[in-house]
């Protein structure tokens, strides 16, 4: 038996379908490329701990936290959370109430210390072929996404945590970069988000 490297760097990764990668491989899901891209800026960075499932609200996650019951502390803690309040149409205040309860969560996995953690933004899934369908049309799903958004950045910043939006990346490239659901992203897109995620991380884990 292979004992686990205790001087790897830990990382845990908190949120839904797009940090499970819903429709891609293991090996394509952004915190999985995320590590893999560290390990070649020469960090000795484990496999991440993810803590996620397709369809994932605030308060669902908050509870599947308590199950899985993950062991801190890490080195590196990403969230990204709320598509799915959104896609329900659930409020923006409620979500921020939870979201900050997550995001306390998650500086208290990461040993106390928010420079350590990592918000990402949520994507637009309207530009997708699955959100053309939808009722509230593109426009609206962008306007909602966006009004998210600015919560989880607003929360992000009164915490010290760090905020790095992909929603830009996902509305350019969500047409070209899709998996086959016509919903999540592809394998090429998750690995754009790892690439906007990356410098943050590797300061973040260099300076620990």
């Amino acid at each position: 038996m292979t004992l686990p490297d205790s001087t790897a760097l830990r990382v845990l990764a908190l949120g839904d379908s797009y940090t499970i990668g819903e429709s891609v491989s293991e090996a394509e899901r952004w915190p999985v490329v995320l590590a893999q891209r560290l390990r070649t800026d020469g960090l000795n960075v484990a496999s991440p701990e993810i803590v996620a499932r397709t369809g994932w609200t605030t308060d669902e996650l908050d509870a599947a936290i308590d199950a899985a019951n993950p062991q801190g502390p890490f080195d590196l803690v990403t969230l990204l959370i709320g598509v799915n309040n959104q896609y329900r149409g659930r409020s923006v205040d409620e979500y921020r109430g939870q979201f900050r309860g997550l995001l306390s969560r998650a500086v208290g996995f990461a040993g106390g210390q928010a420079g350590r953690v990592v918000v990402v933004s949520i994507p637009d899934w309207g530009v997708t072929p699955f959100g053309a369908q939808d009722r509230r049309g593109p426009e609206q799903i962008g306007r909602e996404v966006d009004a998210f958004n600015a919560v989880a950045k607003e929360e992000a910043a009164a915490r010290g945590v760090a905020f790095v939006d992909i929603t830009g990346t996902s509305r350019t490239t969500a047409r070209q970069m899709v998996a086959s659901d016509g919903l999540h992203p592809s394998g090429a897109q998750y690995a754009l988000w790892a690439e906007a995620v990356r410098p943050v991380a590797l300061e973040t884990l260099r300076s620990r």
